[in-house]
């Protein structure tokens, strides 16, 4: 498929209807909640980490369709990585998101997660595709709960209105 609308349509699709890591672990060492109050997304991100690396990772909750495309996506990218990894991986869809990394000019390690990159055009879509990414940052840090709209959020960021 070679029009990027398209295959951000099917990718969308395909994870909101059977998203991948979707759940809870029985025993889960770091976990967060997030919240978007300009949407009412709200999920619940949970993983183990063992070694500095993620072993296992699952979501839940309930969310748009980019949200829960973002988070199915984000659980099969940064399973089996290193806790220093995901942060990475955090900061340049982050960066993405918001129009701050050109996926097509700049170096990054996103890989598939390019997709979203046409997220950036719709403002008010931007906080759908990264309040999983703020969430797994949060339980990364043992933060156990989070916003796109917390002032003290270090993912916190204003886009246009919304």
């Amino acid at each position: 498929m070679s029009d990027p609308k398209s295959l951000y349509q099917e990718v969308i699709l395909d994870h909101n209807r059977k998203p991948r890591n979707w759940g809870a672990l029985a025993q889960a060492s770091h976990k967060a909640e997030g919240h978007n109050p300009l949407c009412g997304d709200h999920l619940h991100v949970e993983l183990n980490v063992e070694a500095d690396r993620i072993a296992a990772i699952a979501f839940e909750g309930e969310s748009c369709a980019i949200c829960k495309a973002s988070a199915s996506m984000m659980t099969t990218n940064v399973k089996g990585k290193t806790v220093q990894d995901a942060e990475t991986l955090i900061q340049e869809f982050r960066d993405m998101a918001t129009g701050q990394l050109d996926t097509e000019t700049q170096a990054h390690h996103l890989g598939r997660l390019t997709v979203f990159a046409g997220v950036r055009d719709l403002p008010t879509r931007v906080k759908c595709a990264i309040l999983p990414w703020h969430t797994l940052h949060a339980a990364l840090h043992s933060v156990a709960d989070t916003s796109t709209e917390s002032d003290n959020d270090p993912m916190h960021a204003p886009i246009g209105d919304a």
